[in-house]
């Protein structure tokens, strides 16, 4: 797991599957906060469990459930394009008009939608 800070904004990317489960997502939200001193952070699409993407596993709203109750703002980088889902698609641009969850592109974007 690699992270950097950038405008007060933890980037992390990681080559394993880091979040996996609501524990997994919780050590990662207090490791990241306790490390970096951020309570914004964008992580890589690759570290988090593909069943995440599949919102009938009710994995997704567990998870990012512990970053708002956390006072986490949070960040998934990636490659979207491969998700059909209707749902998906839809619960993608709900967060993406919220102001604590994203689903991006890259780091960038990452930056720039956690910095409102």
């Amino acid at each position: 797991m690699e992270t950097k800070i950038i405008n007060e904004i933890a980037i992390v990317k990681s080559n394993e599957i880091i979040i996996k489960d609501v524990q997994s997502a919780i050590d990662f939200i207090m490791t990241i906060k306790y490390e970096t001193k951020c309570n914004k952070i964008a992580l890589n699409k690759g570290a988090v469990v593909e069943d995440f993407f599949i919102l009938s596993t009710g994995l997704a709203g567990e998870i990012l459930q512990k970053f708002i109750n956390y006072q986490t703002k949070f960040a998934i980088y990636g490659d979207y394009s491969k998700y059909t889902s209707k749902p998906l698609k839809d619960f993608i641009y709900e967060s993406n008009n919220g102001k604590d969850i994203f689903f991006v592109k890259n780091e960038e974007e990452s930056i720039k939608m956690l910095s409102k």
